[in-house]
């Protein structure tokens, strides 16, 4: 296991061990940290994801508002 040292502001460090006290607290930091490398990695897909709509709609021919309701009604047949 790693040992990862930063600082924060000692009112923060107050806070946290004020309403945390007697909790394993690495076990508290290393949760946040997962939430934060998952919420990361969800904006990243969500960015790529952007990317390739809009690259794709360079390209797509616009479709008027009776296709797309034709569409719509093969979908539910």
């Amino acid at each position: 296991m790693g040992t990862m040292n930063f600082s924060v502001p000692d009112k923060v460090k107050e806070e946290f061990n004020e309403y945390f006290a007697g909790e394993n607290k690495s076990a508290i930091l290393t949760k946040l940290i997962e939430e934060a490398i998952n919420e990361k990695k969800k904006q990243a897909r969500r960015a790529k994801a952007m990317d390739a709509i809009l690259e794709f709609r360079k390209t797509a021919k616009p479709i008027t508002d009776e296709e797309i309701y034709q569409i719509r009604q093969e979908i539910r047949e």
